[in-house]
């Protein structure tokens, strides 16, 4: 089993990171996976997709005393079709993270820091969050930022997002751990304004939101 962190935060939403450690057999072993899933692993070709997808499912058993069934809106955003608890997925190569809230919407984001950010700057980034990053710490800025889009992508649950347009992230100095602020803009024009936090961990960054 491995269980890496579990983080209970303020707003009474919890956090938990599992480190895939595990072969992909020794995944399947530890598991108890409803058919569903079965049949989306056997027609996965890449090895390390079907880590990911087992080690969700280990952290969902780790997480819930009964066995909750996961399914996905039309825009990929995970819901629990057994359970009224809401949830946010994210993984790297390492690691998966989920976030749970008892009925607020939620969003996270995990990346390994040895990714290539240099076409998030070009592609994703609003003029003046381009004018914002720094000289210092910059590839670390540049995944927060990404990470903090997607979370916010995530919890908004929307189809067709542009985020160089519609999500603006506040100027903020990249440290191990922190908040920052973001407004999210829909296309008719109203303004969401959302607080988030990070956190940095064995080179990597995960960036979460609750409501």
């Amino acid at each position: 089993m491995a269980l890496f962190l579990t983080k209970e935060l303020d707003n009474e939403a919890t956090i938990y990171v599992w480190e895939i450690t595990e072969t992909e057999q020794e995944l399947m072993d530890v598991c108890s996976i409803p058919n569903n899933e079965l049949e989306e692993l056997s027609m996965m070709r890449s090895e390390a997709r079907r880590k990911e997808k087992l080690a969700v499912r280990a952290l969902l058993n780790e997480i819930f005393d009964d066995k909750v069934y996961l399914g996905h809106h039309d825009n990929g955003r995970p819901f629990l079709h057994n359970s009224a608890t809401e949830i946010s997925i994210s993984h790297s190569d390492r690691f998966v993270a989920i976030i749970t809230h008892r009925d607020e919407a939620l969003g996270i984001d995990i990346e390994s820091l040895d990714r290539d950010f240099s076409a998030v700057e070009k592609k994703v980034l609003s003029e003046d969050e381009k004018d914002d990053l720094g000289d210092r710490n910059r590839k670390l800025q540049l995944a927060i930022i990404w990470c903090a889009k997607e979370a916010i992508f995530k919890r908004m649950s929307l189809l067709d997002v542009d985020y160089a347009e519609q999500i603006e992230i506040e100027k903020f100095t990249p440290h191990d751990e922190g908040e920052i602020e973001a407004v999210f803009t829909h296309k008719d024009g109203t303004e969401m304004e959302f607080d988030l936090e990070y956190m940095v961990f064995e080179n990597h960054v995960m960036v979460w939101l609750v409501g």
